[in-house]
């Protein structure tokens, strides 16, 4: 098994690897969520998490479209956009950090809205850990 993490600057390298797989099972892609973890069809998993330190927090904000679209057909489109002119959810949250991730299939279009929020001192992205696992992926999956 080997893990790749993918820290924001790079996570356009991975999409663009991303794009023609299939994803065969969603976890976690809810609104709260701290992660959502993707199982593709050739054996490789990706997991969007944060990696929590002191005081911040990041989690699935709001997810627009239906999930299952992107679920059984070759993806055409993964990207991340971030810090587009929003606010923050509260006049409290001194540091912010909005990322979409989109992506697209043949069946639709899904919006993965990230936010973050901290004193300032602590990071509020998402980081992408990129697995190639082996025929076993199920007990793996499971961590996920």
């Amino acid at each position: 098994m080997r893990h790749t993490v993918y820290f924001p600057e790079d996570q356009d390298k991975l999409f663009k690897k991303l794009i023609g797989k299939t994803i065969n099972e969603i976890r976690g892609a809810h609104s709260g969520s701290d992660h959502i973890s993707f199982l593709f069809d050739d054996g490789t998993m990706m997991k969007m998490y944060h990696s929590q330190s002191c005081c911040e927090s990041v989690e699935v904000d709001d997810i627009c479209g239906d999930i299952e679209d992107l679920i059984g057909v070759p993806l055409l489109k993964a990207e991340a956009v971030s810090n587009v002119p929003f606010s923050g959810r509260s006049k409290y949250d001194t540091s912010y950090t909005w990322t979409f991730y989109k992506f697209a299939t043949i069946n639709g279009y899904v919006d993965i809205k990230w936010y973050g929020s901290s004193n300032g001192y602590y990071s509020e992205t998402v980081d992408i850990e990129y697995v190639e696992i082996d025929s076993d992926w199920e007990d793996n999956f499971k961590c996920y």
